[in-house]
């Protein structure tokens, strides 16, 4: 039987040991997963809409946040309701410039040093003068918060799967024209359930034309069959989310080998129920089979949970060590599209965290 004293002294040296963990907040990272709309803080949702006389659902004001489940269609669809009840808020320019600026914030607070934010024009164009207004808007607002902040930022602009795939040539035109200024991928995002993804390669190859980053949604409502078609068909670079390719080892080995980064969202995994809970998420499994992994919030506004909170979890739920934790940040810093003097320079800072002495750093969030 444990002496009583013993357990009293476990428990202390739990707490120091606690305690001597580095500081997620700052550890340098890329945030390479977030939404444009659904990384809108909380408080500036309900400010908005109070502004406006816009009556929100009880699950973005009270109950926030909600809870959420895409296991079938009809808890998608609640998803995407609630999505665009908040995206209706943005009424005004300085209302998109308010989103950017904040956003890009409280990565920097979270420690993010690049930000790439992924954006669908045409869920905003009849707002803001039409798709081609609307993101020079967005770059607009990108420039100015990244010159005042001093975070890196770019934009990646995302054709949606539940519209025409001639929707997603135009807008992938819209994103190779302004490829080299500002713009530095082109994804498709929304349920994987809907649509069919090989017909959005025509406009996937508009964007390898010109140069951009491809970055397709896969591999988490469906499962590794989605992925594999988004590197079979549309050339994928990088996926946003691919959790799910862990389930076929060769379809993980081909990845690793192509060098495909997983754009991986623990909070939103589960709250969306690809996963019961956080230590289901199988990140350590995606790790060992050498897989390429950049952690992301997904929808803060939807999921409650910003850039280190992912950092945090996984931590928490895998018991990953520091050193663990700082591959995952340098991972996501080599898979993102910041300038090649900025990664050397972001991965020095990412050596340094790790080599900052454990009993002088702050406990980590």
């Amino acid at each position: 039987m444990e002496d009583p004293a013993d357990h009293t002294q476990n428990e202390r040296d739990a707490r120091e040991a606690g305690s001597r963990r580095r500081s997620l907040a700052s550890l340098p990272k890329a945030h390479l997963h977030l939404h444009f709309t659904g990384s809108m803080r909380h408080a500036t949702l309900l400010e908005l809409a109070e502004r406006d006389g816009i009556q929100l659902p009880e699950s973005l004001v009270s109950e926030w946040p909600p809870q959420l489940s895409a296991a079938d269609e009809k808890g998608w669809f609640r998803f995407q309701r609630l999505y665009d009840v908040a995206r209706s808020v943005l009424r005004t320019e300085d209302d998109v410039r308010r989103l950017v600026r904040e956003a890009a914030e409280d990565d920097a607070r979270d420690g993010g040093r690049w930000l790439e934010i992924q954006v669908d024009p045409s869920g905003y164009g009849a707002r803001f003068g039409g798709i081609t207004a609307f993101t020079e808007l967005v770059l607009d607002a990108v420039r100015e918060t990244s010159a005042s902040t001093g975070l890196g930022m770019a934009v990646v602009v995302a054709a949606n799967r539940t519209r025409h795939p001639l929707d997603a040539r135009t807008l992938a035109r819209l994103a190779a024209q302004y490829a080299g200024r500002g713009v530095v991928g082109f994804g498709l995002s929304n349920d994987e359930r809907r649509g069919v993804t090989t017909e959005f390669a025509p406009a996937f190859a508009i964007a390898e034309r010109a140069g951009l980053l491809l970055d397709p949604h896969g591999g988490e409502l469906v499962g590794p069959s989605s992925v594999r078609t988004c590197v079979e068909a549309l050339h994928a670079q990088r996926i946003g989310h691919g959790v799910r390719s862990v389930e076929d080892p060769g379809l993980l080995a081909r990845i690793v080998d192509l060098g495909i980064a997983l754009e991986i969202c623990p909070v939103s995994n589960v709250a969306l129920g690809v996963y019961s809970d956080l230590t289901s998420v199988p990140l350590p499994d995606l790790l060992a089979a050498g897989a390429t992994v950049a952690l992301g919030a997904d929808d803060p506004l939807l999921f409650g949970s910003r850039l280190a909170a992912q950092y945090a979890t996984m931590r928490a739920a895998h018991e990953l060590s520091d050193e663990t934790l700082a591959e995952l940040a340098a991972m996501s810093i080599r898979a993102s599209c910041a300038p090649e003097d900025t990664k050397a320079a972001l991965l020095h800072d990412v050596t340094t965290w790790l080599a900052t002495p454990v009993m002088s750093a702050t406990m980590s969030a």
